[in-house]
Parts: C-alpha cells; structure tokens; sequence
C-alpha cells in the first residue's frame, strides 16, 4: 500500500472514530447529567399526580402515573394555607435579597475602590461571618427578636435573613468590582463626577452580572431558608413555604407524600424560572468574583 492510500485509508478511520469517541466522551456523560439532575423533579410530578391506590402500591410501576389524578394538588390549596405560605415567603426573600443587595453593593465597591487602613482584614472578616453556622447564630437571634417585639412577623425573618446573604454578597460583587477597570471611573472623577455619580453611572451598570448573580443566589438562599423561619415564627398563618408544607403534611408518622411532592414541585418552580432566565448572568457573575475575590 503505497503512502497516500495509508493516509488516505488512516483519515477515513479517524473521521469514522470521531464520531464514535464524541459520543462516548461527550454526549454520554452530559446525558446521564442531565437525567440525574431532572429526575427529582420528575418524581415530584410522578408522585403528585398519583392517586393513593397507586402511590402506596408497591406492585404498581412507580415511575408513570397510570390514573393521573389532582386530588393532592387541591388539598393543598383547599385543606392548607399553601398560597399564604407562598406570599409569605414571597415577601420574606424579596425583602431579604432588597435589603442584602444594597448592603452587599455599597460594601463590596467600598472594599474593592476605597484605601483605607484595615480594608483588606474587614472583607476577610465579612467572608469568614459567612461561615458561622446558623445553628450557633439562632439562639442569640431569638433573644434579640424577643427584646424587639417582633416575633411571629415578617419583620423577624426579614432583619435576620441578610446576617448571612449580605456577607456572601459582599464577597462576591467585591470580586467582580476588581474585574472592572479603575480606569473607567478616574476618568468621571477627572471630569468632576463626584464618588457616588461614577459608581451609579459606570461601575453598576458594568456589574450587572455579579449583581444578577447576588441577587438570585440571595433569593433562592431566602426561599429555602428553615431554621430562622422554624424557631422565630410560631403562627400558621405566618410560616413560610418550607416550613409549612413540613409542619402541616408530616403528623407523627404519617407522611402525606402526595401533597409533599406537590408541594415541593410548585415550590421549587419559581426559583427554576429565575435561574433559567438569568443562568447566563449568574455564571458569569460566580466566575468573575471566583476569579478576582
């Protein structure tokens, strides 16, 4: 065989091998991660719209739903106060990720723009009160709350929530604020723009993305949130989603796991919604501030 043909005949078996090693290397592992990912949302739905006569049958397949059925979906809604919930926790983490963000960004551009002595041990300090666990955090929380007066309302979620995002958000947008060239705004502050002007102007609009990607981690930190809304509200009408769904639908030992799974999909569709229209913003957000935090 002479050269060409070898070369001709090895090209012909690397472009009918390409394909073959795509699939095993690429296509492969992103479907199993794809599947891995879904598949609880899956059996929140499969579970939901199952009757109990199949739900609890263990001969019947459980991954399809043979008699669909919305009995679970209207005893939420009918015998809970699953929509209150879900406006309480509506406002509690829009006011918490409001409250978290303005803190975060005024921080996090004073750490990264302004030259002061102790800048860089004050933003360690703010990083490391991240890491202290809510469960240490809690019981002094609720002697404060009581002092206050303002157990059992929202204001109780609300004041205590941004003890844990505002550090994460400081950090985060201070990193981000590094990645935007300080030449931007010398050249507004030459021209006689003061301080705050060139942060408003230039230096916000340019951290959209860290800022997108603060907010939506603050959100969903908020909507998730237990402990804080376990032990400081006491009401029915005042839990949130996560804690109401738990208190109402467990009795003893008796798990009501159609109204749970219907519960938890229709909680968790709100912050899928926000993640898939501002996914783009928020990678970029995390890497920017990964990067140069």
């Amino acid at each position: 065989m002479s050269a060409d043909a070898a070369a001709i005949t090895s090209g012909v078996g690397v472009d009918r091998a390409g394909p073959v090693k795509r699939v095993f290397a690429f296509w492969i592992p992103l479907l199993t991660f794809v599947i891995l990912t879904l598949f609880p949302f899956y059996w929140m739905l499969v579970a939901s719209l199952k009757p109990n006569s199949e739900l609890y049958n263990l001969r019947v397949f459980p991954f399809w739903v043979f008699n669909p059925t919305l009995d679970h979906y209207l005893y939420l809604f009918q015998k809970t106060l699953y929509a209150t919930w879900l406006m309480n926790t509506l406002i509690v983490a829009t006011a918490s990720t409001v409250i978290s963000l303005t803190f975060g960004i005024l921080a996090g551009y004073a750490l990264a723009r302004l030259r002061f002595l102790g800048a860089g041990v004050l933003g360690l300090g703010i990083f490391i009160s991240y890491l202290v666990p809510q469960t240490l955090l809690f019981i002094p929380m609720f002697d404060v709350i009581k002092r206050l007066n303002i157990g059992d309302t929202y204001w109780a979620l609300i004041l205590t929530y941004p003890t844990f995002l505002i550090p994460f958000c400081t950090a985060l947008l201070m990193g981000y604020f590094k990645s935007i060239p300080r030449e931007l705004e010398e050249s507004a502050l030459i021209d006689g723009s003061g301080r705050l002007r060139a942060m408003v102007e230039i230096v916000l609009p340019l951290a959209m993305p860290g800022i997108l990607s603060a907010g939506i981690f603050a959100f969903t930190l908020s909507w998730n949130e237990f402990l804080y809304s376990l032990v400081f509200i006491t009401t029915t009408p005042m839990k949130t989603l996560p804690v109401g769904v738990v208190n109402e639908l467990i009795r003893g030992d008796v798990f009501f796991w159609g109204s749970l799974m219907a519960g938890a999909l229709l909680g968790s569709v709100p912050v899928a919604l926000i993640y898939s229209f501002f996914v783009d913003y928020y990678v970029a957000g995390l890497t920017a501030g990964a990067v140069k935090g």
